[in-house]
């Protein structure tokens, strides 16, 4: 069987990290054709020694000459943001996994979507800003969206073999995060090191904090809309703080399907680079007399304004959800650097959806304004 070719943006992160994981067990199945990184160099350089990939994108351009003069002869090397979009543009590859943070994974996905391939996603706000755009463009070039997200991941297998028709409601489910028992009073006084202390998933810290403000379901829920056409109002949200059951769907005649696994994200990763096909693992082993207990609660939307303010643009549509977004990143930026308290984060967002235009119209051009008027709004 020839190897399948995969293209990875974001190596260094959490996803990166764990798809690499996932290749090294299946190498006779999978080949690394291209990693990129923002700033870890040192990881990026071990990766590169180890998988001797033919592209390398660092996107920090200050660390280029480093990366450089530590890459072995015969690797491209390309930089910043324009790099990523050339490489996607030209690597021979059959699956492009795209785990890039934040708004920055748009372009280089959209390039791998024009050129037909498998994405991979785990870049979320690719779909959150873009998503009409983004499933035309799938559509148009034939490209194939297969979600990483362990949620998606999760509803994507409950409904193969299904029809679209007998869906009555997408339900995800969210672990609550290291909050959840928290009052909202209780929430003006959390530390970034409490923030990032998630109870069940090791993820990048940009995610963590999104996990905490359950920000990260709300995207997650726009996200749906566009993976599965499914209404807003057919999506709903649980909290099982358990992160057993990673997500269902609610049928018609009133049956559930759910998914169940330990949390560890190379299992929805290994889904996606092998779907339709289901291959063996060593690192996924859940036995479900060793779970004392499965329980699912309402979100609380005053304590987690996110989720709403989510819901709220979801609804609203055009170009509420860039807004949101892009926000979103500034404020998550902030306070991990120590500039604001917890609870400031939805209130720099609802500022932001108060006073940038909404256009209703949305094109990539209008997508990319609309970031870069939110980010400009924001500015201190």
């Amino acid at each position: 069987m020839q190897k399948k070719k995969v293209f990875i943006l974001g190596s260094t992160g959490s996803i990166g990290v764990n798809t690499l994981d996932v290749i090294r067990l299946h190498q006779n199945s999978f080949e690394v054709i291209g990693l990129t990184a923002n700033k870890n160099v040192e990881l990026l350089l071990e990766q590169v020694k180890e998988f001797n990939p033919k592209y390398v994108v660092i996107r920090d351009e200050s660390l280029v000459a480093k990366v450089e003069r530590n890459l072995p002869s015969g690797i491209i090397l390309l930089t910043g943001k324009n790099g990523l979009t050339t490489a996607t543009s030209e690597a021979d590859y059959d699956i492009l996994l795209s785990a890039l943070v934040g708004f920055a994974g748009l372009k280089p996905t959209i390039e791998g979507i024009k050129r037909g391939k498998r994405i991979a996603l785990a870049n979320k706000e690719t779909l959150v800003v873009a998503g009409k755009i983004i499933t035309k463009l799938a559509k148009e070039y034939n490209s194939e969206i297969l979600p990483v997200d362990s949620e998606h991941s999760a509803i994507f297998q409950c409904l193969v073999g299904e029809q679209e028709k007998e869906i009555e409601k997408l339900i995800l489910t969210a672990s609550g995060g290291p909050f959840f028992t928290k009052t909202k009073e209780e929430l003006e006084n959390v530390t970034i090191a409490e923030a990032l202390n998630h109870p069940n998933w090791d993820m990048g810290s940009k995610v963590t904090i999104d996990s905490a403000t359950m920000m990260n379901k709300g995207l997650e829920m726009i996200e749906a809309h566009w993976l599965f056409n499914i209404p807003p109002n057919k999506i709903d949200v649980t909290i099982h703080p358990q992160s057993i059951v990673h997500s269902m769907v609610e049928f018609v005649d009133g049956s559930i399907k759910a998914q169940l696994s330990k949390p560890d994200m190379r299992l929805p990763i290994q889904y996606a680079l092998t779907y339709p096909d289901r291959m063996q693992n060593s690192f996924t082993n859940t036995r479900l007399t060793e779970i004392d207990s499965l329980t699912f609660h309402k979100p609380d939307f005053t304590k987690f304004e996110c989720l709403q303010l989510a819901f709220d643009v979801m609804e609203i549509g055009g170009t509420a959800p860039c807004i949101l977004n892009a926000a979103n990143e500034i404020a998550v930026e902030r306070f991990l650097n120590n500039k604001i308290a917890f609870t400031q984060i939805p209130e720099i967002i609802k500022s932001a959806l108060e006073n940038v235009e909404i256009k209703k119209e949305v094109s990539l051009e209008t997508i990319i304004e609309c970031d870069s008027l939110t980010r400009e709004f924001l500015k201190v």
